[in-house]
């Protein structure tokens, strides 16, 4: 009945059903694959942190250990598996116009690689939903040598992996039955990850209406 139910835009019912292995699980699709683009990783983390912090007693309680290694293997292995699959289909992957928000987030990380070289674009990328989905496939097209890139996919994929679920465990830490007011803030999460995704739209929009018709 659980499994019927499940929300996977929700992070209350995506770790209400699957726990940590939700966590890998979303973090490996949203950075690893085209499809998982759409799936909540920043609200999904904190939710986990907060979660974490719960009495044992509550309706859902999660252990702080497993959900940092699940979050950790997710966005790595899933981050790693993206650029593989970009080296193997080349750019024609990510050419497609007829997806908005993936050709927004494109033009985006090609952009960061360009503007910030491969280092900072792959740790900043992961911060940015939509872009940290596309921009592991667009350096696998685009020949970043793996290396660099599996140095840089690491530090980053820790911090924030790592970092955001902190985050979500030291506020759930320091409110005092934080499951009471856990909808609200789940409300409040999901609207803040929205903004960088209606930011991406509205800059593709615009760049749009300011291309000159042939």
């Amino acid at each position: 009945m659980h499994t019927l139910a499940l929300n996977v835009l929700d992070p209350h019912s995506l770790l209400a059903t699957f726990g940590p292995l939700g966590v890998a699980v979303v973090l490996f699709a949203e950075t690893g694959l085209l499809i998982g683009f759409f799936l909540p990783g920043d609200s999904l983390l904190f939710t986990a942190g907060l979660l974490c912090a719960t009495s044992a007693g509550t309706t859902l309680h999660l252990s702080l250990p497993w959900v940092l290694v699940a979050a950790a293997v997710g966005a790595l292995l899933g981050a790693q598996a993206g650029y593989l699959i970009g080296r193997k289909a080349g750019p024609a992957l990510l050419d497609r116009p007829d997806r908005p928000r993936l050709h927004a987030a494109t033009q985006r990380a090609r952009e960061a690689l360009e503007n910030y070289g491969v280092g900072k674009a792959v740790v900043l990328a992961r911060f940015i939903p939509l872009v940290r989905t596309v921009l592991n496939p667009l350096a696998g097209a685009l020949g970043v040598p793996t290396k660099a890139f599996t140095l840089w996919q690491v530090f980053g994929g820790l911090v924030w992996s790592l970092g955001v679920t902190l985050a979500g465990y030291l506020l759930g830490s320091q409110i005092p039955s934080i499951d009471t007011y856990l909808l609200p803030i789940i409300a409040v999460i999901v609207l803040l990850s929205l903004i960088p995704v209606a930011r991406e739209l509205l800059r593709a929009r615009r760049q749009g209406k300011g291309t000159p018709r042939p």
